[in-house]
């Protein structure tokens, strides 16, 4: 099964030069626990964003760039959305992390989003795809207020047929 996990704001961005606007410990930890021991799955930008390769997680990152390569065991490179759609056949869950284009590619075959979804209206310069959300099941919804931040752990659901 691909999962999706984001945060995201009123306006549905992501992110600004390449950086998450928000510092939201809660939000991380959540990521933390929701992906630990599982494959995430990201576009190269997001990957070198990384402050370091995220332990306990096998890493996927899919580039259009044939030549780009990281000689690390823990790391796959992949070039073509092929390879990750097979995944959803997997039993396990797999996790799309980002951005952008990764998001917008990839949303129609996501079973489940995680979504944090931050109470604001900052700009940015990458965005997660506008969805219906009456096409998903809403499975949680957990309010939280911290630091005058206000924000919502949201979890989806959509039945492919």
């Amino acid at each position: 099964m691909i999962s999706l996990i984001a945060a995201i704001n009123k306006n549905y961005v992501i992110g600004k030069n390449n950086k998450l606007i928000w510092h939201i410990p809660e939000d991380l930890k959540r990521f933390k626990k929701i992906t630990l021991g599982k494959t995430i799955i990201m576009g190269r930008k997001t990957f070198e964003s990384l402050p370091k390769i995220l332990p306990d997680r096998k890493h996927i990152v899919i580039t259009r760039n044939r030549n780009y390569f990281i000689s690390d065991s823990r790391i796959v490179v992949v070039h073509d959305i092929e390879d990750i759609l097979k995944y959803k056949a997997c039993p396990e869950e797999v996790f799309i992390i980002g951005g952008e284009k990764i998001y917008n590619q990839m949303l129609p075959y996501c079973s489940r989003l995680y979504l944090t979804e931050i109470m604001s209206f900052e700009d940015g310069d990458a965005y997660f795809p506008k969805f219906n959300r009456e096409d998903y099941t809403l499975l949680e919804c957990e309010k939280h207020y911290d630091k005058n931040i206000e924000y919502n752990f949201l979890t989806f659901e959509k039945e492919f047929h």
